[in-house]
């Protein structure tokens, strides 16, 4: 049986740093990084532990803007989705470096009326803001993951591999921890990783994201934006015409 030709044969030329990319959509994901109502909106996680969240209507739409594209350009999409099963087995306690480390779990420790509540599965902190849904019936993937990076106890290379996707493309928060370290999981996996700087955000200071974006260009892989891909998908589409 003969395998089905790439849907988007032609290659993506993609404006990046340190130097361009020549990918194939086909072989190219978008990994969509924790967008979840805890890290975003009031009342949630980060809002409870005193991140500042006035960037998040611009987060949520500039990530937005990163699917459309990827649609566009027939991307495989994998939304990833951070917390905990409902009874926290994951977390594996005090003896698990998690327990302590989790700004979750602290506070939930340090407040008992916020157990279980916290990007916990089945409570609305948990959720993808409702502006990004993913949508499975056209293909998107959804992995729930315990850990900081989107590969650590998941399936996501598994399906990853399953389709032949040798290229991630990496947006959504925190820049800093967990798309940082899935990025470098995915460098560690053999993925090619593009990370889009303005479809981020980082947890803390400033010098944080400076500091993602440096190792990111000099070690890890490559940076371009939205505007990029967007121009990248665009001029495939043209040579398909």
């Amino acid at each position: 049986m003969n395998a089905p030709a790439p849907m988007f044969p032609h290659p993506l030329n993609i404006a990046a740093r340190p130097h361009a990319l020549e990918w194939h959509a086909g072989e190219t994901a978008l990994i969509v990084v924790d967008m979840q109502n805890g890290f975003l909106k009031p009342g949630g996680y980060f809002d409870n532990v005193g991140y500042d969240l006035a960037h998040a209507p611009q987060t949520i739409a500039r990530v937005a803007r990163s699917v459309e594209i990827a649609r566009g350009a027939r991307l495989t999409i994998a939304f990833i989705q951070s917390g905990f099963d409902a009874h926290h087995n994951v977390v594996g306690g005090p003896t698990a470096p998690v327990w302590h480390k989790s700004e979750a779990q602290i506070l939930m420790h340090q407040r008992p009326e916020l157990a279980y509540k916290l990007i916990t599965d089945g409570t609305w902190d948990y959720e993808i803001v409702d502006e990004l849904k993913p949508r499975p019936e056209i293909g998107d993937l959804v992995i729930r993951k315990s850990r900081y990076s989107a590969f650590a106890g998941t399936n996501l290379d598994q399906v990853l591999r399953a389709r032949r996707i040798r290229n991630v493309v990496l947006c959504g928060v925190a820049l800093n921890v967990c798309v940082e370290t899935t990025l470098r999981d995915a460098y560690h996996h053999e993925y090619f990783p593009l990370l889009l700087e303005d479809a981020t955000h980082h947890a803390g200071p400033p010098y944080l994201r400076e500091a993602t974006l440096w190792n990111v260009e000099r070690f890890f892989g490559w940076i371009t934006s939205n505007d990029a891909l967007a121009e990248a998908a665009f001029q495939a589409s043209v040579a398909l015409a």
